[in-house]
């Protein structure tokens, strides 16, 4: 048994959680698949993987097993490519965890320039807001927002900085007003974004004098959609507050007005991988291209809208 290439299968068959769809991928028998995990486990002296006639699920052993294997693949694959002879392009499957609008109105729409870059790299991308475990759902990187934890298991480089702003719509300013000032906020009302993993909608976060404030705003609308929070705002259902970049389409159509001058809040972006001895060159292609991308929000023509705070991609 070739070790090397059992552990490619492993994971391969843990990363598209069929037997089949991993036989398809790798180019072999689905018999072969299902032999090459069997001999695994018999050699390994533990079970993997959990087999039913309509589920496919990881063992706790299993599951500990394919996270040492991609970290030894990584590890081996990013070791060949740094001599001269082996610097080809990155290849091989890449999983992504991207946050749901960033995928669809940044990443998406640029990434035939990436795909044709790098042909033999196998771009998962799941547009996914709530990625808690970058290691244990095998992802070999993620994009989030927020400030990045100190951690000895993963790295964050940052990408961009984004400056959230508070809009409403003519419609709502005619009827409440406009607010100026963080105390005029007590007197409006706002739409609200619920976030799933907390069970609570989100505060709302200003720097002034250089200091942060967080506040909790009078929310007639909870919404839990992106282009909903974005759709309510614009209807003049309340105050939202936004990444500037992401509205300005509609603020260059009159359907939102800034509000509040010179209150913001700035909110960083970062690429967040778990800590290798060598960093994977598909990781580092990766995050060059996003960076490009990303200093260029205006470049695509499709109307951007909100992701939600507080788990990935804010703003």
């Amino acid at each position: 048994m070739d070790k090397l290439e059992s552990m490619q299968v492993y994971v391969c068959v843990v990363d598209a959680h069929s037997f089949a769809r991993a036989a398809e991928v790798l180019g072999l028998p689905r018999s072969t698949v299902s032999r090459v995990i069997k001999e695994l486990e018999s050699w390994l002296g533990i079970q993997l993987l959990q087999r039913t006639t309509r589920k496919l699920s990881v063992t706790a052993d299993g599951r500990r097993y394919y996270v040492d294997c991609k970290r030894l693949l990584a590890d081996i694959s990013t070791m060949e490519s740094s001599f001269p002879g082996r610097s080809a392009k990155p290849k091989g499957r890449f999983k992504v965890g991207v946050p749901q609008s960033l995928a669809r109105h940044c990443v998406i729409p640029s990434l035939t320039e990436f795909l044709h870059q790098y042909p033999e790299l196998e771009l998962i991308l799941c547009s996914s807001d709530d990625v808690e475990d970058i290691i244990q759902d095998g992802y070999d990187c993620v994009i989030r927002a927020g400030r990045i934890e100190d951690s000895t298991t993963l790295v964050a480089r940052p990408l961009a900085n984004f400056k959230w702003a508070v809009f409403a719509s003519p419609t709502y300013i005619d009827i409440y007003g406009k607010p100026k000032s963080l105390n005029d906020l007590e007197k409006h009302r706002a739409v609200g974004y619920l976030n799933h993993r907390t069970g609570r909608t989100t505060d709302w976060f200003f720097t002034l004098d250089e200091e942060d404030y967080a506040l909790r705003m009078n929310e007639t609308l909870i919404v839990d959609d992106t282009d909903a929070y974005i759709q309510a705002g614009i209807q003049g259902l309340g105050l939202i507050r936004v990444a500037s970049y992401l509205v300005k389409p509609y603020v260059q159509c009159g359907a939102l007005v800034p509000c509040m001058d010179g209150l913001s809040f700035d909110l960083p972006l970062s690429l967040v991988y778990p800590q290798n001895r060598y960093l994977p060159p598909s990781v580092r292609v990766f995050y060059d291209w996003c960076k490009k991308v990303l200093s260029q929000p205006n470049h695509h023509p499709e109307t951007p809208v909100l992701q939600k705070p507080g788990s990935g991609f804010i703003g």
